[in-house]
């Protein structure tokens, strides 16, 4: 099912710059399965039209098509679960909440997690084991379903992981960034009320897109900031009211044949029967 609306307007939050976006369509994905559900990373290819997706359970990568008519999504096809290798060829216990997704360009696909193990896996392309990166020492004291949440990939082959908490509200949120073999924290970004990182992307125009969500109690708040790699320029992408889409924490920026940016979303549904896995895109408009 597909819902096209029209110009979403919102407040910026504090002194940052705001955006404007355009929502092109909201799609409600359902399959059969018991491993359907519970998608958190998304990675789109240049042209919008295939994705990689990867669910909490940890253990499968699922690709498959976005169906489009006008550039507009209609729907998902050629669906495909490949269950990615680890250190024993099978699930390992701890690895399991895969949350974060990045794809560089030789195929090589990136997996933050939470749980009690914190850290990111690759899966280079056919290979039969995945690799355990080194860890940062902060990774330790992140809380066990907190962690890393958000996992992008820059033009230089960094990776740049957020946690979900900071620890604190009044605490900005570290990015740690993995370079040439070594860990550091370039920069933080803000933390801003209640919302809590989600996922992020780099774009084609070289920037850190953060998404976010608030749970209210009644449905979630959505929100995405975008920054230089250095931190600087905060802008509010998109921030809508309450319980206009489901739990977002997937997202993938990308640039359309008319050289627009697009911002692509998944929701993790938590494999609940109340919620719903939705793909959701937005045009921006600036």
């Amino acid at each position: 099912m597909r819902r096209r609306l029209g110009l979403l307007a919102f407040i910026c939050i504090g002194q940052a710059a705001c955006a404007e976006t355009t929502l092109l369509s909201e799609t409600i994905w359902t399959a059969k399965g018991e491993n359907f559900g519970g998608y958190s990373g998304l990675e789109l290819s240049s042209d919008g039209l295939h994705f990689t997706t990867i669910t909490d359970r940890g253990i499968l990568i699922t690709t498959g098509t976005l169906t489009r008519e006008d550039g507009v999504i209609t729907g998902v096809a050629d669906v495909e679960d490949v269950s990615h290798p680890n250190l024993e060829g099978n699930a390992v216990a701890g690895w399991a909440d895969a949350e974060g997704l990045a794809i560089a360009p030789d195929g090589t696909i990136y997996i933050s997690t939470e749980g009690p193990l914190h850290g990111i896996l690759t899966y280079p392309v056919g290979a039969t084991e995945t690799v355990v990166l080194p860890k940062h020492p902060a990774f330790a004291n992140l809380q066990g379903n907190s962690s890393l949440e958000a996992l992008a990939i820059g033009p230089d082959g960094a990776l740049y992981t957020i946690p979900e908490r900071s620890g604190r509200m009044t605490r900005p949120f570290p990015v740690y960034r993995f370079k040439d073999g070594k860990w550091d924290i370039p920069f933080a970004i803000p933390r801003r009320d209640e919302h809590l990182v989600s996922g992020a992307d780099i774009g084609p125009d070289g920037r850190l897109y953060v998404l976010e969500r608030q749970f209210t109690g009644l449905g979630f708040k959505t929100r995405v900031r975008r920054f230089e790699l250095d931190g600087t320029h905060e802008t509010t992408v998109l921030d809508t009211a309450n319980a206009t889409h489901d739990n977002l924490e997937g997202i993938s920026v990308w640039r359309d044949a008319a050289g627009q940016l697009r911002i692509t979303m998944i929701s993790d549904d938590n494999f609940k029967f109340f919620q719903q896995t939705q793909i959701v895109e937005y045009q921006i408009d600036d």
